[in-house]
């Protein structure tokens, strides 16, 4: 197998899993607003938690479909264009919940605020349930003809692959919030997060683990059945570690378990990036689905500066906002005097 598509086939796993990590969180804690949310306080104390960060971290989903196209064109046509409808629904779920945080505190009323918490959750929810589709069904196939080309109905992409990956990515993406949160803030709202993670743990995590196992038993590669193995170990770290109050430990073995699954999934899928569920023969690979050797060099050149920047800048921003937030510290809301 050629070299640089191989290498870009790994750097869009690893923008894959960075935006499940960054993004993960600022899904849950969207859907979150409704589920452990009671008040309004709570509420914007949420908000905060991600307010410096999730627009930023959107950023990995544009990088990855980004990168998608420009060295793997084949990927990208035969993806989006299969998974138009589905692909669009998670487009206006991302504009919803994005408008949502921006407008729900234009207006000091409770009823603004509700109507616009529900765009945010509701937002979030299929959004996440979205990506999680694609990215099952990139895993597991389409009808795919000689060309490339999705054959059948507009909802020939449904299998229940694509209800598993659904299920797996809101499952984790509310795992993940409830560990975030934990860590984030503190009193009341610190606890019941981790409470809400040590009781459903095992539940919301199973879908994506049963991901990464399907893909296993149609490769049965041992390397992915070693990572498989790493993530168990980690999820079951993850919650050991949240029970005994430490929740940096706890949101670390989170980021185990999520590579151990993703790297199961991608190192047992390649070479192939989109299997044909007609015949093997139409499945697009890493080799017959990328750019010129050209393209690549020159986009790997772009990466090795443009990668650690981004990086670096990202890590900064957290660092700045590391510390943990308090209820205490969100004032009322209150309306801004009229201009004159």
């Amino acid at each position: 197998m050629e070299f640089l598509p191989t290498v870009w086939f790994i750097l869009i796993a690893v923008l894959w899993t960075g935006y499940l990590f960054l993004e993960g969180f600022d899904l849950g804690v969207g859907m979150f607003m409704k589920l452990v949310a009671r008040n309004e306080q709570e509420r914007r104390l949420l908000l905060n938690t991600i307010g410096p960060v999730w627009d930023g971290n959107e950023v990995w989903l544009i990088t990855a479909a980004g990168a998608t196209f420009a060295a793997f064109p084949l990927w990208y046509a035969s993806l989006f264009s299969g998974l138009y409808l589905p692909m669009l629904l998670v487009l206006l779920a991302l504009i919803f919940r994005a408008v949502s945080i921006e407008y729900r505190g234009k207006i000091n009323s409770s009823s603004w605020r509700a109507r616009w918490d529900w765009g945010l959750s509701l937002g979030s929810l299929f959004a996440a349930f979205g990506v999680g589709m694609a990215l099952a069904i990139t895993t597991t196939g389409l009808p795919l003809n000689a060309n490339g080309d999705r054959v059948g109905g507009p909802f020939s992409w449904f299998s229940w692959y694509a209800v598993l990956g659904g299920l797996a990515v809101v499952g984790f993406c509310l795992a993940h919030a409830a560990f975030f949160i934990s860590l984030k803030t503190d009193g009341e709202m610190r606890h019941r997060a981790r409470g809400f993670a040590l009781r459903l743990l095992p539940l919301l995590l199973l879908p994506l683990i049963g991901w990464a196992v399907a893909v296993q038993l149609q490769s049965g590669k041992p390397a992915g059945l070693a990572l498989i193995v790493v993530a168990v170990a980690a999820a079951a770290i993850c919650w050991a570690r949240s029970r005994a109050g430490r929740e940096g430990q706890a949101f670390a073995a989170q980021a185990i378990f999520l590579l151990g699954v993703t790297g199961s999934i991608f190192s047992n899928v390649y070479p192939v990036v989109l299997p044909s569920t007609l015949d093997p023969a139409n499945s697009l690979t890493v080799g017959s689905a990328a750019a010129s050797d050209y393209t690549l060099g020159l986009m790997s050149i772009v990466a090795c500066f443009g990668v650690p920047l981004v990086l670096a800048y990202q890590s900064w921003t957290y660092w700045v906002f590391r510390k943990r937030l308090k209820i205490e510290s969100i004032p009322e809301p209150h309306s801004l005097p009229a201009a004159v």
